[in-house]
């Protein structure tokens, strides 16, 4: 966004200074960040202090048109108010990686079965949202650590018989 001439602002718990400095953008505030962002990205850890911190009431002090993407964890958002603030034209699009509940329905077959969650259902019917499964395990760091953790599982089963990692 720096290259469009953007002005990036951040909210993180643990500010980083130096990255600040090299990546060009300024920490600010949560409110300042909901009231001046007409894209709001989110990259955060689940905590028991962010659950739902995208709600009616933090959606309500966004710009009109704002643009929300979640490509972090479901339960940052509550899905019931996101709804809501999308019907009533408050959000202008939505771009979703993950769910709030979804468990249930992604990286599962679901091509013989319909969905029964009327949330998700009402966000596949919107224009202006976005919804793919969650695919951060696709990236090359992690597909070496599953590789190289299948290896050490392999080796370790054949040489004790057992596997400290295995499904139960």
């Amino acid at each position: 966004m720096k290259g469009f001439g953007t002005r990036i602002l951040a909210y993180d718990k643990f500010q980083d200074e130096k990255a600040t400095k090299e990546m060009g953008f300024e920490y600010v505030d949560l409110d300042t960040l909901y009231k001046e962002s007409d894209i709001i990205s989110l990259h955060c850890p689940l905590t028991d202090e962010n659950y739902k911190m995208i709600n009616e009431e933090s959606l309500n002090k966004m710009k009109d048109g704002v643009i929300l993407l979640n490509t972090s964890r479901g339960k940052l958002i509550d899905t019931k108010s996101l709804i809501k603030k999308l019907q009533e034209g408050k959000i202008g699009g939505l771009g979703l990686d993950v769910y709030e509940d979804e468990e249930e329905f992604f990286l599962n077959d679901m091509s013989n079965s319909y969905i029964r969650d009327e949330e998700l259902s009402i966000l596949l019917t919107m224009p202006n949202v976005v919804v793919t499964s969650h695919q951060a395990f696709f990236t090359q760091e992690a597909l070496n650590k599953i590789g190289l953790d299948t290896c050490e599982n392999i080796k370790e089963f054949f040489e004790t018989g057992d596997c400290k990692n295995k499904v139960q």
